[in-house]
């Protein structure tokens, strides 16, 4: 009986601290991750530049869709010609980067020198805080096999239009009634400014598109077209013949088919004069940037607000 009382105790006191011990477990809180870890936990970081917050702007953010963050080496895709299959969808280099005490140092390979404050915002978003400017980006964490690179270039096609100097007409069906813009046999879509100016030419056969006479300057816009996400509407204001409206096509990174509503013809247009956005000529034989390709940049669709950030650090 004593032994047996014996044994039941022993039982008793193995299961208290056994209990004891689980539950301690239970408040033991996991360690954090670094910065360096967390900047890595995702293979892109998608810029939603219509959540910025401040009046500010960092150039190399501004313009990039994806960041990526790789062994001290940062990646962007700045342009939409390409994007998923450039740099095995990481894009291009762009710099070099250091990440210590949730502080992120980024030596961009044309902007320099900057610095952020980063803040986890959530299980994949963070906020990069430029004290410098007092601008916050935030950005979303994606894994390449997830990322819808699809929705990004349709979603963005107008940038994609200002990708190349000009486009050439190389197709006209030979069906449809005749119209105005059977003379239009270029097109050039402006970056920077308001960033809805188109110019056209009935030029032919030109071979340097810096020799290009443009006829016409006006504005253009790009829509949506309901119920489907890869047809869009393109209109172009020509002040003496009204405007030209076309459903808008890609047909691949290069090549775009403009549908014209009103004659029933179709064109197709042949981008020239790659514009590779943010590339210096050391990678990979990538061209210089001049001061007027810069200008690009993506435009924030919502209203900019005051940051309410603040730094503790000397700026």
């Amino acid at each position: 009986m004593k032994t047996t009382k014996l044994l039941l105790g022993f039982a008793f006191i193995v299961t208290l601290f056994t209990s004891c011990y689980v539950e301690d477990l239970h408040y033991v809180e996991e360690p954090s991750v670094s910065l360096n870890q967390l900047l890595n936990s995702y293979d892109l970081w998608y810029v939603d530049i219509n959540a910025t917050q401040g009046y500010g702007e960092t150039p190399f953010l501004q313009i990039a869709f994806t960041v990526s963050f790789k062994n001290g080496l940062m990646y962007a895709n700045n342009n939409l010609v390409g994007i998923g299959s450039q740099g095995n969808g990481y894009g291009v280099e762009i710099g070099t980067y250091d990440a210590y005490d949730m502080i992120l140092d980024v030596n961009h390979i044309i902007d320099g020198y900057d610095s952020f404050d980063v803040y986890q915002i959530d299980n994949n978003t963070i906020e990069l805080y430029n004290p410098y400017n007092d601008t916050s980006y935030f950005l979303d964490g994606y894994q390449r096999s997830n990322f819808d690179y699809d929705y990004v270039f349709y979603d963005n096609i107008h940038y994609f239009l200002q990708e190349y100097d000009a486009w050439e007409k190389s197709y006209t069906s030979n069906y449809g009634a005749l119209n105005d813009f059977d003379n239009e046999n270029y097109l050039q879509f402006l970056s920077g400014g308001n960033d809805a100016t188109f110019r056209s030419s009935q030029d032919a056969n030109m071979y340097n598109t810096n020799n290009i006479y443009w006829d016409f300057t006006g504005d253009y816009a790009v829509s949506n077209v309901s119920g489907n996400s890869y047809l869009k509407t393109l209109t172009l204001d020509y002040d003496f013949f009204n405007n030209e409206y076309f459903e808008l096509s890609v047909i691949n990174d290069s090549t775009i088919e403009l549908f014209h509503a009103n004659s029933g013809t179709v064109y197709e247009f042949k981008g020239l004069g790659y514009i590779q956005y943010y590339r210096s000529e050391s990678l990979d034989g990538g061209k210089s940037n001049s001061e007027e390709q810069r200008t690009k940049k993506r435009k924030q669709k919502t209203k900019k607000v005051d940051n309410v950030r603040t730094s503790t650090r000397e700026v």
